[in-house]
């Protein structure tokens, strides 16, 4: 490839000419081509590796030099002979001739130099090079990754590291080489070469170990074998790649969805470096983006723009606090340098002036931001201030456009900017009148006019209150608002309040119950998703009523066993709300659909929330809060189950091996974690571990489930088996009583009591989740990320270990194959089905798997998919006829005429080429060349007829022979033709087979 001239003063150390001229020298790299170059050539192979010097020199290049001139210039290099060939063919028969017309050197050297630049440019625009695209250096990297491995282009080089690979007793100095879907190491030293190739997705475990030998070592385990990298320049940074790259592999195997790499990066400073490649830049956006996203509670599609440090004037204790800022397309963020201190989120859509103040020695280069509700908030001490406004004002202008827009669609452009989602009156809404009923309410029918439609919070519609029931308990309630509302106007009110220490102390107190679902909506981040998405839920749930699959039946079937024991799910109102919160969500997001404990939270939620606040608190919970937990597998769920025995072992060592002898844990934390403590606490007691959720994250329930261990130690260590543990645990959940709720009791029938002892002294909510912050508050979010990372991969490869278990244990019966050559063939027919998820194919990935299918079906392959595996296991693919062959060969498997062969259809068709006789295979042979349904209507030959009789005996019923048949002049042409019958109004397959005519009695001799 072309390159922009640089200089070079050693032309001749440890290259080679091969060509030469007045201008232009032609060099190979010693130790590269014929020969390898001996002693010399071996020493230069093992420096290329060590040092990354091939990395910059590929082994051929093009040096240019006046003839008068010490100093040569590099224009070209290549990684093969033909490329560098063609270049310098290139420059004879166009440049060389040229150059002789020049008198002056410096002019033949302007010359060249802009040639070769222009050569470069008019390629970039051929291709559609950008500015940002990688460096030249790290081109040359990617062009010997794919060389080296035999990757194809699509799979995209990430980056590469100096590292040391232990192969035996003996480390290996070479190169670590993460691309997206592979983990590879490269290795020469002194001719002897070491090649390593380990897919994302095979990896079991992926951890930094440290050893007394290797202080700094990346440990990467398969099912089989376990590989050991040290001596890393820089090991966090490699960690960190490899631990997104293979997070990124275990989200390929959930839902089969490729990489794609996001060209709207961040806008770089003009004086920023690019040090690194594009791709890299994407992944580490994405990183930040995905901890800016969870520290703050965003959106899912929220980007990161940038950082800076900066202080934040804070009103309620009147100081300057020093932190971060951060911006990205939607939403301006703060947080402290000490966490605890303050945060706070500035919806951009909240903002009506962003303006510059005038610096001073007090306060240099402020900023000052206000917004609707009437606050401001002054920064200052940032950097760079000028670019950050200019980026501020350019994402305001996008957010300004769409809210237009959104009105012009929804034809409420009369509508007032100050108009929120919320009555006049409630905690989100930007003016402090009191609320007044219903008045303001967005309604609308949303199911049958005969079913009344709930417009507020079930809570409020079915409050029981018994005239003798007062009074303390009604005051300590009322005390409890009255605090709420003084913090509000303390420290602001809204999306936009300082968030800080007083304000999870108040929720460690208790939300009151007016208060709870605006306040659920505003710590999830749901308040945002549910602004910016006005009339979704509407329009969703006009789509999903009446419509009926899977989800809908198990739906149906929950309905009445969510909270049976409230009034508020006793009448069809309750049951209505609630069925189309659950259907709606279906519909969303069909690859969850709907899993059992979602009926039990979204209950919860539709108490305190209304209908459509309860539908996007289901969303933050289900794809942000709670990632994985309610699909079909409750992956997430069984990721926290191992945190959660990790973190017994660390806090409750005394505990942890009697626990893990009597099975506790893996039961407890399911039940316990799926609905959010909801199913095994009385429920004025466990919608306070909710309120603490919502606020926290999922640390609060790890906290409380090791507290409650903890709390049981004794008990649970005289345990003889998991029964009794159980026991022991359930009448502990079950004692633990709200005091301060103002709630009627509901009954409570814990599912594990069942004996008649002594119920359990009563410990009281606040005193539990107080004690858990104490003794358990030190677990931190970014530990539990980084654990849940190790068990992720455990849980999803023992998944995908259960599943290959299950299909061979289906199949076996009905094949010859062994259970371990079955097992192999599976492994080997799903890396076939991953390729189309890497580097793409001519099915869509998410069509060829669904997982609702049995196991057998689940993976399916493709034509190009098939024909990778006919040449690779089939004994006929090393004929003349081999891709004509494996076609036919598809088409006879494609039973169902989809252009996908699922495992069942490949193993039979394989099967009958392995394990049965020649008749067996003869048959088959024949069948494959039967032509499909032809026009003419005659009489078909006897020979034919007869040998279609014998061929075809074992097929089934809606197979028959046709009468049609080609005139008598092409009866010896070596084909029979058929004719398939298919149902009324069923369309052949789209796929087109290429019948190309050979005889079948060519092939015979593969057969002997």
């Amino acid at each position: 490839m072309w390159v922009s001239p640089e200089d070079v003063l050693l032309a001749g150390a440890l290259w080679v000419t091969e060509r030469a001229n007045p201008y232009f020298i032609l060099q190979r790299r010693k130790g590269h081509g014929d020969g390898g170059g001996g002693l010399a050539g071996l020493l230069v192979g093992t420096l290329d590796v060590v040092l990354d010097s091939s990395a910059r020199m590929a082994p051929y290049r093009i040096l240019y030099q006046t003839p008068d001139s010490l100093i040569y210039w590099i224009i070209a290099h290549g990684t093969s002979r033909k490329e560098i060939t063609e270049h310098w063919e290139w420059l004879e028969h166009n440049l060389l001739q040229t150059l002789s017309i020049f008198d002056n050197e410096n002019d033949i050297t302007t010359f060249v130099k802009g040639k070769v630049q222009g050569i470069i440019a008019e390629y970039n625009k051929n291709h559609d090079v950008k500015e940002d695209d990688d460096t030249d250096k790290f081109k040359e990297a990617s062009a010997k990754f794919r060389k080296m491995f035999g990757m194809p282009e699509e799979e995209k080089l990430v980056n590469y590291y100096s590292c040391s690979y232990w192969k035996g007793k003996v480390p290996r100095q070479g190169w670590l080489y993460l691309s997206i879907n592979h983990l590879c190491f490269y290795s020469y030293l002194l001719g002897k070469e070491a090649k390593l190739v380990v897919r994302w997705a095979d990896m079991t475990q992926l951890e930094k170990s440290a050893t007394l030998l290797l202080p700094d070592a990346i440990k990467v385990s398969t099912r089989t074998n376990e590989h050991v990298f040290s001596v890393f320049l820089n090991i966090n940074e490699t960690f960190k790649l490899a631990e997104q790259l293979a997070n990124i592999a275990m989200r390929q195997l959930l839902d089969n969805k490729g990489f794609e790499q996001d060209r709207s990066l961040p806008k770089l400073k003009k004086k920023s470096p690019m040090k690194v490649s594009a791709l890299k830049r994407d992944l580490d956006a994405r990183a930040k983006s995905e901890r800016y996203r969870a520290l703050f509670r965003l959106p899912k599609d929220e980007k990161l723009d940038g950082h800076t440090d900066c202080t934040l004037w804070t009103p309620f204790n009147k100081m300057h606090i020093l932190g971060q800022m951060f911006v990205s397309t939607n939403y301006i963020c703060f947080i402290s340098k000490e966490e605890t201190l303050c945060s706070l989120i500035i919806p951009l859509r909240e903002v009506t002036i962003v303006e510059k103040a005038d610096s001073s020695n007090v306060l240099p280069s402020p900023l000052s931001i206000s917004t609707k509700n009437r606050m401001t908030f002054l920064f200052a001490n940032l950097k760079d201030r000028d670019f950050l406004v200019q980026r501020i004002s350019d994402f305001l202008q996008q957010t300004t456009s769409k809210i237009y827009l959104e009105r012009e669609l929804t034809g409420s452009l009369n509508s007032s900017d100050d108009e929120v989602y919320s009555q006049p009156g409630s905690l989100l809404s930007s003016s402090p009148q009191n609320s007044s009923g219903s008045e303001g309410e967005r309604t609308f029918n949303l199911n049958d006019s005969s079913v009344p439609t709930a417009t507020q919070a079930l809570m409020t519609m079915y409050r029981r209150r018994s005239p003798e029931e007062f009074n303390p308990k009604l005051a300590k309630e009322f005390m409890k608002e009255q605090v709420w509302k003084n913090h509000f106007t303390e420290f602001g009110q809204g999306v936009c309040m300082y968030r800080t220490e007083k304000t999870k102390e108040l929720v460690l107190k208790g939300i009151p119950e007016s208060m709870r679902g605006e306040l659920w909506l505003l710590f999830s981040g749901a308040i945002n998703e549910m602004a910016t998405h006005r009339g979704y839920y509407e329009d969703l749930v006009e789509r999903s009523m009446g419509k009926y699959n899977l989800a809908t039946e198990e739906i149906e079937r929950d309905l009445h066993r969510s909270l049976p024991e409230h009034p508020a799910f006793q009448n069809e109102m309750g049951i209505a709300a609630l069925r189309r919160v659950l259907t709606a969500y279906a519909f969303r997001n069909p690859n969850i659909g709907y899993c059992q404990a979602m009926n039990i939270v979204t209950s919860v939620l539709l108490l305190y929330a209304k209908e459509e606040e309860a539908f996007w608190l289901l969303v933050a919970l289900c794809e942000r809060m709670l990632p994985d937990y309610y699909n079909t597998r409750v992956v997430g769920a069984l990721m926290d189950q191992g945190v959660f025995e990790e973190l017994a072992r660390e806090y409750v060592p005394q505990l942890y091996d009697c626990m893990q002898d009597l099975g506790v844990i893996s039961t407890i934390s399911l039940s316990w974690f799926l609905t959010l403590f909801l199913s095994v606490m009385p429920f004025e007691s466990a919608v306070v571990v909710v309120d603490c959720f919502f606020y926290d994250g999922i640390k609060v329930i790890f906290q409380l489930a090791l507290s409650v261990l903890h709390a049981n130690i004794d008990q649970l260590l005289d345990c003889k088996d998991d029964g009794e543990a159980m026991t022991v645990l359930g009448r502990y959940l079950d004692s633990v009583t709200n005091k301060d709720s103002t709630l009627p009791p509901i009954p409570h029938l814990h599912s594990l009591l069942t004996d008649n002892g002594e119920p359990h002294p009563e410990v009281d909510i606040f005193k539990l989740v107080r004690s858990s912050y104490e003794k358990f508050g030190s677990i931190r979010a970014d530990v539990i990320e980084q654990m849940r990372f190790k068990q992720r991969l455990r849980v999803i490869q023992t998944i995908e270990d259960t599943t290959k278990r299950n299909v061979v244990r289906t199949i076996v019966t009905e094949t010859a194959f062994s259970i371990d050559e079955l097992e192999e063939l599976y492994m080997l027919f799903k890396a076939e089905h991953l390729t189309s998820c890497y580097w793409g194919g001519s099915s869509n990935p998410t069509e060829s798997h669904d997982p609702s299918l049995p196991y057998l079906e689940q993976y399916r392959i493709d034509m190009e998919q098939f024909k990778g595996l006919f040449n690779l296991l089939f004994p006929w693919a090393n004929g003349t006829h081999s891709d004509p062959l494996a076609l036919r060969f598809f088409r006879l498997l494609d039973q169902n005429g989809d252009a996908l062969i699922n495992f069942r259809e490949f193993i039979s068709g394989l099967g009958v080429l392995y394990h049965r006789d020649l008749t067996e295979k003869l048959k088959l042979l024949y069948k494959m060349h039967v032509l499909p349904e032809v026009a003419h209507e005659q009489e078909e030959p006897d020979s034919a007829f007869e040998a279609t009789q014998y061929f075809f005996e074992d097929i089934t019923p809606d197979m028959s022979i046709g009468p049609d048949s080609k005139c008598r002049s092409e009866k010896d042409d070596g084909f029979v033709r058929v004719t398939f019958k298919t149902e009324k109004g069923q369309q052949p397959s789209d796929i087109n087979y290429n019948l190309i005519q050979f005889n079948p009695l060519e092939q015979m001799d593969v057969l002997l």
